[in-house]
């Protein structure tokens, strides 16, 4: 199934809200515009206009094209510094002076050597 070029834009901006934990409100303080109209544009009932694509891409920082492309296109362009970006849990295997990988402290199973 091809998804039309509107559906893949809902999709790549709902993964965006749902990947930085935004939600409709927040977008639509960063474009400029109302709840409402962030929330007509998802559903499908209004359009995104290129412009506020722009402004989307802009906003997530990712290039309009990943946006244009999808869901996974535009979640792969997310810059790992958006102020929005959850930040990864250290490793467990990560630690300061005693290894949990190696029963013996720093084994050759610790990246930290």
């Amino acid at each position: 199934m091809v998804l039309s070029l509107g559906d893949r834009v809902r999709a790549a901006i709902a993964a965006l809200m749902q990947l930085t934990g935004e939600s409709q409100a927040d977008l639509a303080v960063a474009l400029g515009v109302s709840q409402a109209q962030v929330s007509r544009r998802q559903s499908g009932s209004a359009a995104w206009p290129l412009e506020d694509c722009a402004r989307v891409a802009a906003h997530y920082r990712i290039d309009v094209l990943d946006l244009l492309a999808g869901p996974t296109r535009a979640c792969e362009g997310l810059p790992p510094t958006h102020p929005s970006t959850p930040v990864a849990p250290p490793f467990p295997y990560l630690c300061d002076r005693t290894c949990r990988a190696s029963s013996a402290g720093r084994g050759p199973e610790c990246p930290q050597g």
